[in-house]
């Protein structure tokens, strides 16, 4: 059972996204009924006066932070004020505008490009800040780890509970499918689609395909996120600790990008080859979580990466008209 009461009212941060909707859709079917929502044009996050007003008009409950402005290597790369600039702004405007309306519970959503680049592996919890980060995404992951911090301070100053989870590579419905900013899977999904649409013999994809990432479900990532929540307690301090509190959530294996990429050829039914563009950065060579602490407290993943992508796809297909501009 949950600590807090369904039918108190949450408040879902960034639920247009990726994770947000999957979480809201999921939040809806344990049949809560006063979820909050607003979309870009009604609430500004980046602005703390707006933000502030809002909260204290609905003072919610329950917070769960999913709102965030992400993107892939190549958007990292060409994007760094913004990516840093705008996490940032939405982290301490959301975290501290709870706080500041009464919300004693809050759920903080990272991303597993905090570790370090050469971070042991699996990426323990223990790893955060003992080693430089990947260049091509720094900015961002200083941003998601100061989220992680601001959670800690307010805990350890206030005594409210505010929990982060660090999501592996997420995949999956409501994606981001733009050609140049996404992330790998529908990056690829997307490019292999075309190719075949066009005829074309081969496909280029960025790097020597050696590097290893792990891929999870976002309908298992929300999963995960509203188990996290319902965790009581005393068991998630025992799990974590006031200085590193956070939890990381993926399936524990990992695929190359090369294996990823035939993969998904033969989910879209392209024929044509792979051209493997090793002018193109890799980014870190391997990045799989150790998700030993949240195993210990009872979740683990059910959907795998193969099925995973095969409905990602159909979706795709099903919604591939909202992307046409793009």
């Amino acid at each position: 059972m949950f600590e807090f009461d369904l039918q108190q009212k949450i408040y879902v941060a960034g639920h247009r996204g990726m994770v947000g909707s999957a979480i809201l859709q999921q939040l809806q079917a344990l049949g809560c009924g006063n979820v909050v929502t607003r979309d870009r044009a009604e609430l500004d996050l980046t602005n703390q006066a707006a933000v502030s007003d809002f909260m204290q008009r609905e003072k919610p409950h329950c917070v769960v932070l999913a709102a965030a402005r992400v993107g892939g290597i190549h958007a990292n790369n060409v994007y760094p004020a913004e990516f840093i600039y705008q996490n940032l702004m939405i982290e301490c405007n959301i975290i501290h505008q709870a706080w500041a309306a009464g919300c004693q519970k809050l759920l903080f959503l990272g991303s597993s490009c905090i570790y370090p680049k050469l971070a042991p592996q699996p990426m323990a919890e223990s790893a955060l800040l003992t080693g430089p980060l990947e260049p091509t995404n720094e900015p961002y992951a200083i941003a998601k780890i100061s989220g992680i911090k601001i959670c800690e301070s307010y805990n350890r100053q206030y005594g409210v509970d505010y929990r982060s989870v660090m999501p592996t590579n997420l995949y999956g419905p409501n994606d981001n499918f733009h050609p140049e900013n996404s992330h790998v899977i529908p990056a690829l999904l997307r490019k292999f689609h075309q190719a075949k649409l066009d005829a074309a013999p081969s496909v280029s994809v960025w790097g020597s395909g050696a590097a290893k990432r792990e891929f999870l479900h976002v309908d298992d990532m929300a999963a995960a996120s509203l188990y996290v929540l319902q965790i009581d307690a005393a068991a998630y301090q025992a799990a974590t600790s006031p200085m590193q509190s956070h939890i990381n959530v993926g399936t524990g294996e990992d695929v190359s990008i090369r294996e990823l990429a035939e993969t998904i050829r033969l989910v879209t039914g392209y024929p044509g080859e792979i051209d493997w563009d090793s002018s193109k950065p890799d980014g870190a060579p391997r990045k799989l979580m150790d998700i030993g602490k949240l195993h210990g407290l009872g979740w683990r993943a059910k959907i795998s990466l193969a099925d995973g992508l095969a409905s990602t796809y159909q979706w795709f297909l099903q919604h591939q008209d909202r992307f046409k501009s793009q």
